[in-house]
C-alpha cells in the first residue's frame, strides 16, 4: 500500500529521543511544553468552560425547535419536521472530518475562532427566521459551528494531557458541553413556556456566541506544539505490531504507542490512510467509529422525536423541557466519572455496557406514557450514554499516533455525528410510515446490535488493561 508524503509534524529541537512525555520542551514560541493535567490546568479549564459554551448552542434548540416546527411552521410529516437535525448532522459530520486535518496544518486556535465566527448569525436565524428553509440553513451553520469547535476543544484537550489522563479528560471535556446542553433546554423551555417560542428563546445563544467568541480570540492559546512534544517522546511498545495497513491484528495487546507506520515518520501518513485506518481497517477505531455513530442515531430520535410524542400524550412545555434537560443532564454529570472509571479498567467493556444500557433505555421510553416512566427512562438513556462517549474518544485517543490522532479524531467524529442525519432519515420514515414507538424500537435494537459489535470485535486499548 502506497503512503502518500504529508508534511510531517516536525519535533521540537531540544527534545532528546525518548524524552519522557512530562519532560519540558522547548517549543518554537520558546514557552517550556509540559503534559499532563496538573501542568495545563489553567489553560484545561478555560478550554473546558469554552465547551460549555459549544453546548449551549446546541442546547438553545433542544427543546424549542421541535416544538416551532409543529406548532409555529405547521409540519406535519416527521420526515420534514427533522430536516434540521439531517442538515445539522450532515454538516457537522463532515466538518468534523476537516477540523482535524485543518487544525494539524493551521493550528488548533484558528480553527476554534473560525468555528465561532461561523455561529455569529445563528441566533438571529432561529428567532426571526420567516420560513422552515431559514431554520434549516442556520442548522447548516451550527453544524460548522459544532464541528470546528467541540472538535477542536477536543483535538486540545487531548493534546495537553497527554496519555496518562485521557479519559479523565474527555469526561470533563464531554460533561461541560452536555450539562450545559441540559440547562440551557431547560432555561429555553422555562422562557418559551412564560414568552413564547420566539425570539426569546434564542437570545441566550447570541451571549454565548460573543463570549465563546471573544474567550477564543483574547485567552485561548495554540496547543499544536504539545501534540508535538508528545510524538517526539512516543515509543512504540516492544514486539507490537505497528501497521496501520487495516490487517487483523489478531489478539491484541494495549495499543499504548498507537497505530504506527511499519517504516518512516508517522506524520507522513496521508489522511486518505488515516481515513481508511480508522474506519475500517484497525478493529478498535473502526469499531469505535461504529458504536458513536449508532450513539448519535438515538440522541437524534432523543432531540427531534421525543418531545414530539411527550407532547402527544398533553405534557405542558416546561415538563418537556424538564424531560429534553435530563437526559443530557445525567450523560453530562455522569462522564466526569466515566472518563475517569476507564483510565482504570480499560474502555471496552464500559462501552458495551452503554450501548446496552441506552437500548434498554429506549425501549422504556416505547412503553412509557407517563412523565416519571419517562424521567426514569431519560435518567437511564443519560446514564448509557455517559459510559459511551467519552470512552469512545478515549479509544481513539489511545490508538492513533500523536502525528496524526487529530486527523483520527475527525474521521471518528464525521462518522459519530453522521448518525445525527442517519437517525434523523430513519426516524422520519420509520415514524411517518409506522409510528413513533416503531421507530423508537427499531433504534433501541440497532444500540443494542452495536454493543454486541463492540464486545465482539473491539479490543482493549487503556495501557493498564
Amino acid at each position: 500500500m502506497s503512503v502518500q508524503a504529508q508534511r510531517p509534524l516536525p519535533p521540537p529541537a531540544s527534545t532528546p529521543s525518548g524524552a519522557p512525555r512530562t519532560t519540558p520542551v522547548g517549543g518554537p514560541s520558546g514557552r517550556p511544553i509540559r503534559l499532563g493535567l496538573r501542568a495545563n490546568l489553567a489553560q484545561f479549564s478555560l478550554l473546558v468552560a469554552v465547551n460549555a459554551l459549544v453546548g449551549g448552542m446546541l442546547g438553545q434548540e433542544r427543546t424549542v425547535l421541535p416544538l416551532l416546527a409543529d406548532r409555529v411552521f405547521h409540519l406535519s410529516a416527521y420526515t420534514g419536521a427533522l430536516t434540521y437535525i439531517l442538515a445539522f448532522g450532515a454538516t457537522k459530520a463532515v466538518t468534523n472530518f476537516f477540523a482535524g486535518t485543518l487544525s494539524d496544518r493551521y493550528g488548533r486556535r484558528p480553527v476554534l475562532i473560525a468555528g465561532w465566527l461561523v455561529a455569529l448569525p445563528i441566533p438571529a436565524m432561529l428567532a426571526w427566521g420567516p420560513t422552515w428553509g431559514w431554520i434549516v440553513a442556520a442548522n447548516v451553520l451550527l453544524g460548522v459551528n459544532q464541528g470546528l469547535t467541540w472538535s477542536t476543544t477536543v483535538i486540545m484537550k487531548i493534546d495537553l494531557v497527554g496519555p496518562a489522563r485521557r479519559g479523565l479528560a474527555m469526561g470533563l471535556n464531554e460533561a461541560a458541553g452536555y450539562l450545559a446542553v441540559a440547562v440551557t433546554a431547560t432555561a429555553t423551555g422555562a422562557i418559551a413556556a412564560h414568552w413564547g417560542l420566539r425570539p426569546q428563546p434564542f437570545l441566550l445563544g447570541a451571549a454565548y456566541v460573543a463570549l465563546g467568541l471573544g474567550l477564543a480570540v483574547a485567552a485561548v492559546r495554540e496547543t499544536r506544539e504539545h501534540a508535538r512534544a508528545e510524538a517526539a517522546a512516543h515509543l512504540a511498545p516492544p514486539g507490537a505490531d505497528s501497521s496501520p495497513a487495516g490487517t487483523d491484528r489478531g489478539k491484541e495487546g494495549p495499543a499504548t504507542a498507537g497505530v504506527h507506520a511499519r517504516a518512516g515518520d508517522p506524520a507522513a501518513l496521508s489522511t486518505a490512510r488515516i481515513a481508511r485506518t480508522t474506519s475500517l481497517g484497525d478493529r478498535a477505531l473502526s469499531s469505535a467509529s461504529w458504536a458513536g455513530m449508532v450513539n448519535n442515531l438515538n440522541d437524534a430520535l432523543a432531540w427531534g422525536i421525543f418531545p414530539l410524542l411527550y407532547a402527544a400524550h398533553g405534557l405542558e412545555l416546561g415538563r418537556i423541557g424538564i424531560l429534553a434537560a435530563l437526559y443530557p443532564a445525567v450523560w453530562g454529570a455522569g462522564q466526569m466519572l466515566t472518563g475517569w472509571w476507564s483510565d482504570r479498567i480499560g474502555r471496552k467493556h464500559l462501552i458495551t455496557a452503554g450501548m446496552l444500557v441506552q437500548a434498554a433505555a429506549l425501549g422504556l421510553v416505547a412503553v412509557g406514557t407517563s412523565f416519571p416512566v419517562w424521567a426514569a427512562a431519560q435518567a437511564l438513556l443519560g446514564a448509557g450514554t455517559a459510559l459511551v462517549y467519552p470512552t469512545l474518544l478515549a479509544v481513539i485517543g489511545d490508538v492513533a499516533h500523536p502525528a496524526w490522532r487529530a486527523r483520527a479524531v475527525g474521521v471518528y467524529r464525521l462518522w459519530r455525528d453522521g448518525g445525527f442525519a442517519v437517525g434523523a432519515l430513519i426516524a422520519g420514515i420509520l415514524a411517518d410510515a409506522y409510528g413513533v414507538t416503531t421507530a423508537i424500537w427499531a433504534v433501541a435494537a440497532l444500540t443494542a446490535l452495536a454493543g454486541i459489535t463492540v464486545a465482539v470485535r473491539m479490543y482493549e486499548t487503556h495501557p493498564r488493561s
